[in-house]
C-alpha cells in the first residue's frame, strides 16, 4: 500500500492542515491501492499565496533559464519514466505496456513541441512598420491553476504545467484524486529539476473542495480545466466573480464519417480508435456514421473487430484493453448499454455485464450498437467507455446533419478516397479538430473544441498563448534597440 498524504508546496513536501485520508483505488482488482490525503480551503490557500509569492521573481527570468529547466524535468522523466507508468496503470487502469508507451511519454511528446514553439516567441516585437515606436510584449498571465482528470493525466498536467512554467507563470495544480500518484512523481521532477519554490504547488482534493477554492480565489488569474462539461460550467460560474481566464478542454461525442469509397481498414481502424483507452477518451469517435451502401458490411466487420478485442488486467503486459476508472463509472456504462436496448438500438457485440472470465474488477465488454438513429441517448450523450454507436446516411450533407447535430464539438473524422469532399467535408464539420484516413494531427498542432466541448487550445504555440498576456506599448525608444543588438 503507498501513503502518499503530503502536498508539495512552496518546494516542500508538508502535511495536510486538517487530515483527510481517501483512498486509490486499483480498478484492476477493486482494492485501494494507495491512501492520500484530500486538501483544504487552507491547504489551497497556502498553496496560492507560495504561487502569488514566487511569481514576480519567476516571471523576471530569462526564457533560457525557464527553458532550461523544462530540459532538466525531461531529464528527470528519462530517469524515472518506469516509476511514472507503473503509477498510471495501477491508478486508473491503463494496460500496463500502454502505460509505458502511449500515456507515460505524453510528457515529452508534449514537452518538446512545447519547447519547439518556445524558441520562435518574440517576447517583444514591433506592432508593424505604420508604428515604428509601438511595441507588443507577451508576459505571464500570473498565478493559475490547474485542474486536470484521470483519463490521460499526465497528457493534460504536460499540457498545462509545462507551458505555464515556460510562459513565466506559477502554479497550483490539481489532479484528479482518482488518479493522483502521477502528478505527484511529476512534482518529484519539479523539484529534483531545480525548479525554485513556489512555482509548481500541487495539491490534491476534489472538485468540491480544492477545485471550487481555486476557481474562486482573487489571487488566482487564470483556471485552466479539463474534465466534464457540467464542471466546466460551474468552474466558469464560480470564476466569474473575479473575472479571471477560464480556458477549459471537455467531452465529446466524435462523428466518424466513412463513405463507400473509404479505404478497407477504415472500419477496424475506428472501432480500434474508439475502444483505446477503454473508450475513456473525449476525442473518441465513438458516432461511426457509414454511407449506406457500405452499411452492412462495416456493421459486420465492426462487431468482428470489437469481439476480437481482449480485455485484461491493466498489470498484465499485452495488447488489450484494461478496466474503467471506478464503480461509478461502469455502473453508468452499463446503463448507457442498457438505454441502448431499450431504446431500439441492435447490439452486435459486447452488452451487459462483466467479460467472460471475470468476477471483479471495473471491466466492460468492448460494445457496438447498430441501427442507432439520432436523438437516441447513446447518440446525443457522452458515454466514456468502450461503446460505439453506428448510424447509415445517404449523402454527405445527410453526413455532415447528423455530425453537427450534437451539443459537442471536439474531434470529428472523415474516411473517403476523396481528395476534394475530404477537404469540404473538413470545413463543414463543426468541430476544433477534424482527422482524415487515419491521419493523427502533427507536432505543434492544437488540441480543442468548440460548443460544449469547450474552447481551449492546448500544445504547441497556442498552447503557450494560452498563459500569456498581450501588452500594447507606444512611445517605445527604438535607439535602445539598435544598442542592444
Amino acid at each position: 500500500m503507498i501513503t502518499r498524504r503530503d502536498f508539495y508546496i512552496n518546494g516542500r513536501w508538508v502535511a495536510p492542515m486538517t487530515p483527510r485520508d481517501a483512498e486509490v483505488i486499483d480498478p484492476s482488482t477493486e482494492e485501494p491501492c494507495a491512501i492520500i490525503s484530500l486538501g483544504s480551503e487552507a491547504d489551497t490557500n497556502a498553496a496560492v499565496a507560495a504561487a502569488k509569492a514566487a511569481f514576480p521573481a519567476w516571471a523576471a527570468t530569462s526564457p533560457a533559464e525557464r527553458r532550461a529547466v523544462v530540459v532538466r524535468i525531461l531529464e528527470q522523466y528519462e530517469a524515472r519514466k518506469e516509476d511514472l507508468a507503473q503509477a498510471i496503470s495501477v491508478e486508473m487502469g491503463a494496460p500496463i505496456d500502454m502505460a509505458r508507451d502511449s500515456q507515460a511519454p505524453c510528457l515529452p511528446w508534449h514537452a518538446q513541441n512545447f519547447l519547439t514553439a518556445f524558441d520562435h516567441i518574440e517576447w517583444i516585437r514591433p506592432l508593424g512598420p505604420h508604428a515604428p515606436n509601438d511595441r507588443i510584449a507577451l508576459e505571464p498571465i500570473g498565478v493559475v491553476g490547474l485542474i486536470t482528470p484521470w483519463n490521460w493525466p499526465m497528457n493534460q498536467i504536460a499540457l498545462k504545467a509545462i507551458p505555464a512554467i515556460l510562459a513565466g507563470c506559477t502554479c497550483v495544480l490539481k489532479p484528479s484524486e482518482e488518479s493522483p500518484l502521477n502528478a505527484m512523481i511529476f512534482a518529484e521532477f519539479c523539484h529534483d529539476a531545480g525548479l525554485p519554490p513556489g512555482v509548481f504547488n500541487l495539491v490534491n482534493g476534489d472538485g468540491a473542495g480544492v477545485g471550487a477554492v481555486l476557481s474562486a480565489h482573487p489571487d488566482v488569474e487564470m483556471i485552466s480545466f479539463t474534465g466534464s462539461t457540467r464542471a466546466g460550467r460551474a468552474i466558469s460560474i464560480a470564476a466569474a466573480q473575479t473575472l479571471k481566464r477560464v480556458t477549459l478542454e471537455l467531452g465529446g461525442k466524435g462523428a466518424n464519417l466513412i463513405f463507400a469509397d473509404a479505404d478497407d481498414r477504415a472500419v477496424e481502424r475506428g472501432v480500434r480508435h474508439m475502444m483505446n483507452n477503454s473508450g475513456q477518451s473525449c476525442n473518441a469517435p465513438s458516432r461511426m456514421l457509414v454511407e449506406r451502401p457500405a452499411y452492412d458490411r462495416a456493421v459486420e466487420i465492426a462487431a468482428q473487430v470489437a469481439a476480437s478485442i481482449k480485455v485484461g488486467s491493466a498489470h498484465d503486459s499485452g495488447k488489450h484493453i484494461g478496466p474503467v476508472v471506478n464503480k461509478r463509472q461502469w455502473e453508468q456504462i452499463q446503463g448507457y448499454i442498457q438505454k441502448g436496448i431499450d431504446e431500439g438500438a441492435r447490439l452486435v457485440a459486447g452488452g451487459l455485464g462483466l467479460p467472460d472470465g471475470f468476477n471483479r474488477g471495473y471491466y466492460v465488454k468492448p460494445t457496438v450498437f447498430a441501427d442507432v438513429t439520432p436523438g437516441m441517448t447513446i447518440e446525443r450523450e457522452e458515454i466514456f467507455g468502450p461503446v460505439l454507436s453506428i448510424i447509415p446516411f445517404d449523402s454527405e450533407e445527410d453526413a455532415v446533419r447528423i455530425a453537427n447535430d450534437t451539443p459537442y464539438g471536439l474531434t470529428n473524422y472523415v474516411q473517403s478516397l476523396d481528395g476534394a469532399r475530404r477537404n469540404r467535408l473538413a470545413r463543414q464539420l463543426r468541430s476544433g479538430m477534424v482527422e482524415m484516413n487515419g491521419k493523427s494531427r502533427a507536432a505543434g498542432s492544437p488540441f480543442g473544441g468548440v460548443k460544449s466541448s469547450g474552447r481551449a487550445r492546448e500544445g504547441g504555440h497556442w498552447g503557450l498563448e494560452e498563459f500569456l498576456e498581450v501588452k500594447a506599448i507606444s512611445g517605445w525608444e527604438t535607439a535602445l534597440d539598435t544598442a542592444a543588438e
